[in-house]
This record gives structure tokens, C-alpha cells and sequence, in this order.
């Protein structure tokens, strides 16, 4: 990756515990980053620019290089939010050479609800329409979700002086949740996000609900696009449930027409079954929770786990499903010495063992 290295930023991070600060940029943002790790240096290299994080005297000193002056500030907002997540409740400090800009994101985006449609009987679509559609396409696939109170003027994030978002707060509250974009038609302006619809009684499900009371003119906002680069390969392994649904099919339609596709996806029953279209070609292990035994459990790791001891070195394996599950599958795929650069292996919700 060549880019063209005129915007640079420095910053200084005070942890609790700094090596365990830095192992846990390291297992985070593969899901995000090409990383590379020498002692006590940790490199991420991603579109977006480089980050140099290097340990010294229980202090991480950074320094970001970018192409351009939005690409660092939103490279300054994901590590800025990430390391104040990874602190938890334990005391942290993050200052910057330059501090950030008071000033709106630079990747957020006004739209309108142009419409909804019911894809499955759990898997509700909104098409949102944009200005400009163009951040969209070829981009990241993940965007948040910015929905305003009902009757209020929406009132946008910012940024903070140490990188992070700054979010309205009291009545200008927003509901923010990430999806993935499902499609993108251009000709219309618009892109798709694929909402699930939870069937659990009780369990609160506000961007569910959004999607099921969404009305055309609707007015909210989009924070991205980002994470989630499409694989590149001849044969593609996809590994998932409901939740990596919408991001399987979008790889599906997108992959190239030699593109060898092979999927495991894990659904609630024979209904959530949607199709698949792509110019590949495409085998699909549809696993239904309502035909397996009582008290089964792992079924889709098992499944998986014995798919990944059949795929070679040039296979781009592709997962996205509960954290525990996620966790499971990255110890094979190391322990099988899989290709770092051709794998991808998010947790998309966790399971309660409340």
C-alpha cells in the first residue's frame, strides 16, 4: 500500500498497564488493520493511513501518518476510541501534540429514509437515500446508525480534544448502532442496511424497532463508512450467523466472476434462507437451529472447525459471529498457521451467560 505521507500527529497514552494496553490493540485491530508487532512496536497499517505504537516506560507513544488531513483526524477518533474502551474504568490519559479540531465528524452524512421492505420474516431492509453517494461505494462496509429524538433538531457528534467522539447528550440523545451496508445503488443515491428483527420477548431491541417503524422522509444521519474490506481471493470461505447475514450476501454480489465462494451460515429456520446472488459461484451449509437436538450447542463452530481443516493457505477465510465463537475459530486458524493476510475474524454480539 503506497500513501502519501504529508499528515502526521503524535500523541502520548498513560494506561494502567500499557503491555496490556498494546496486546490488546493487537488482538482488536486485526479485524481492522494489517498488523505487525516487534517487541515492544506494534505497526497498524490500514486505508486510512499508519499508526506507529511503540511501548516505553508503561506509556504508549504514538504517532499517525495519513494522506490527508480528514484521513488523520479519523484515524486520531478510531485509536482515540478504541483505547479509552480497552481502559474500561481503570484510569487513562491520552493527549496529542495537535488536539483535535472542535468541529463536526468528517465522515457523517445526512440522509432520508426512502423506504423499508420485509427480506425474511427476521430480516427487515430500509433504503436510505444520500446526497451524495460516492463515500459508499467501494468503501467500508460498516457505517453507525444516527437516529435523533422524534420532534427535535438533530444535533450531530464532534470531535473532542483527545480524539474521541463527542456525543449530544439529555434530550438530544441519539440511538447509534453500527450495521453493515447490504447494497448501494447508485443510480437511485442510495444504500440498503438490512435490519434483524429480534424474536426474543423482552429484550430490548431499539434499532430493530427503528427499522420496523422507519417512514419514508425520515430524517437521520450515517457515521463512516469503515472496517470490513472486502476479501480478494480465488476461493473464499464466509463463516456466520444472522448477524453476518447481510455482509456474507454483499460479498457474494461484489465477488468477482471466478471467485469460488463456499458459506456456512447459522439461522433461526428454513425461512431466514434468503438468496444469494453473485457472478461467482457460490455453495451454501444452511445450519437451522430448530432442527438441532435439544441442548445442542457449537453446532456452528463444529461445523466450521471441520470446513477449515480443508482449506489451504490461499483460501481468504472470512468469519463473523458470536465473540466466544469468534475466539474459537482464530485458535484454529492459528494453530493451522493460516495466512494473516487472508483472513478476517470479527465478533459481531456476544452471547449473555447471565
Amino acid at each position: 500500500m503506497t500513501l502519501a505521507q504529508d499528515f502526521r500527529l503524535s500523541g502520548t497514552a498513560l494506561p494502567k498497564n500499557a503491555e496490556h494496553m498494546l496486546e490488546e490493540i493487537c488482538e482488536h485491530f486485526v479485524e481492522h488493520s494489517e498488523v505487525a508487532r516487534t517487541k515492544d512496536l506494534v505497526v497498524l497499517k490500514s486505508e486510512i493511513g499508519i499508526a506507529d505504537i511503540r511501548l516505553t516506560q508503561n506509556r504508549l507513544l504514538i504517532d499517525l501518518t495519513c494522506p490527508s488531513q480528514d484521513a488523520l483526524q479519523l484515524s486520531r477518533n478510531m485509536l482515540a476510541e478504541h483505547l479509552f474502551y480497552f481502559a474500561g474504568d481503570d484510569p487513562f490519559d491520552l493527549t496529542w501534540s495537535d488536539p483535535a479540531p472542535l468541529a463536526l465528524m468528517p465522515n457523517i452524512h445526512e440522509v432520508t429514509v426512502a423506504g423499508s421492505e420485509e427480506v425474511t420474516p427476521l430480516m427487515r431492509r430500509v433504503k436510505f437515500r444520500c446526497a451524495d453517494i460516492t463515500p459508499f461505494i467501494g468503501g467500508g462496509m460498516h457505517v453507525r446508525l444516527l437516529v435523533p429524538p422524534k420532534g427535535r433538531k438533530p444535533v450531530w457528534p464532534s470531535l473532542r480534544e483527545d480524539g474521541r467522539t463527542g456525543w449530544p447528550e439529555g434530550d438530544d440523545k441519539l440511538l447509534v448502532r453500527v450495521y453493515t451496508i447490504r447494497g448501494v445503488d447508485a443510480e437511485r443515491r442510495e444504500l440498503w442496511i438490512d435490519f434483524l428483527q429480534h424474536p426474543a420477548p423482552g429484550v430490548q431491541t431499539p434499532g430493530a424497532d427503528f427499522a420496523r417503524d422507519a417512514l419514508p422522509g425520515e430524517s437521520l444521519a450515517l457515521l463512516g463508512p469503515g472496517g470490513g474490506d472486502f476479501p480478494e481471493a480465488e476461493t473464499i470461505l464466509l463463516i456466520g450467523d444472522e448477524s453476518a447475514l447481510p455482509a456474507i450476501a454483499r460479498i457474494a454480489a461484489e465477488a468477482a466472476p471466478n471467485t469460488q465462494l463456499n458459506a456456512i451460515i447459522e439461522i433461526a429456520n428454513e425461512a431466514e434462507q434468503q438468496p444469494l446472488p453473485t457472478a461467482g459461484s457460490l455453495q451454501v451449509q444452511w445450519l437451522h437451529r430448530d432442527r438441532y437436538p435439544a441442548n445442542a450447542s457449537g453446532t456452528l463452530v463444529q461445523a466450521a472447525t471441520a470446513a477449515l481443516t480443508g482449506v489451504d493457505n490461499d483460501t481468504y477465510v472470512w468469519i463473523a459471529c458470536e465473540k466466544e465463537d469468534v475466539r474459537a475459530f482464530r485458535s484454529v486458524l492459528k494453530s493451522r498457521q493460516h495466512n494473516k493476510k487472508r483472513m478476517y475474524a470479527a465478533w459481531y454480539w456476544e452471547r449473555d451467560h447471565g
